[in-house]
């Protein structure tokens, strides 16, 4: 039901279940709906997954668990929100500003709202010193940033951020381009085996598998074109 207010707001007060049964008004079921915030109490087991992060920069890996929570179990309304995050490594060189990272991370997990923010502020970060390529030539401005990548990845797997995918019809051309580029030019491929050797950064995907077809570059990963 819609009301319109036609006066300045000067005061409120809240309608108690009493008050409801008094004025027959009927409660909003997804007011009900239990959400993430930071009063949530920490249940006993909470469900985890952990990624491996490898740097060339690094001896030793990195290991991000993040473990959810399950809000409104065996309903409808079911979902899987993260609730703390953890990282370790042999490596103790980065300890201080990982352990406050994690910290800050998980406090904006449990504040609860659309969190999905804190992957772009990641993915955001650059090393001064410069980044480095993970295999299959996609690169990586810095560690922060594949923290973020990483968490980005735990979240489109939990569903809270939908992966864009490209349609049959977008992979058949890339398919086709690819094979035609390697007509004309070998099959030379990179280090990494998933690009040819040729091709350069894309700035859309950053990834190493952008080549010049008919003139135009595009992307063998993404289908990014410089002619649109």
């Amino acid at each position: 039901m819609t009301h319109k207010i036609s006066r300045k707001i000067v005061g409120y007060k809240v309608i108690t279940d009493e008050k409801n049964n008094e004025t027959g008004a009927v409660e909003d079921p997804r007011a009900l709906l239990e959400s993430m915030h930071e009063k949530v109490e920490r249940p006993e087991v909470l469900l985890g997954s952990t990624y491996k992060i490898k740097t060339p920069q690094s001896e030793h890996a990195l290991y991000i668990t993040i473990n959810d929570m399950i809000l409104n179990a065996g309903t409808e309304h079911e979902e899987r929100r993260p609730y703390e995050v953890f990282i370790n490594s042999k490596n103790m060189e980065h300890f201080q500003w990982v352990l406050a990272l994690t910290r800050v991370i998980s406090a904006v997990f449990r504040k609860g709202g659309d969190v999905c923010f804190l992957v772009e502020e990641l993915k955001a970060v650059f090393d001064p010193k410069g980044g480095y390529f993970k295999k299959g030539g996609v690169f990586m401005p810095s560690l922060v940033a594949e923290i973020g990548y990483a968490i980005e990845s735990h979240m489109k797997h939990i569903g809270m951020i939908r992966p864009e995918e490209m349609s049959d019809h977008q992979k058949q051309i890339l398919t086709e381009k690819r094979r035609e580029f390697e007509q004309l030019h070998g099959k030379q491929t990179g280090e990494n085996d998933a690009f040819p050797e040729k091709a350069v950064l894309c700035n859309k995907c950053s990834t190493k598998a952008m080549v010049l077809m008919d003139g135009c570059m595009t992307c063998l990963n993404c289908g990014e074109s410089k002619c649109g």
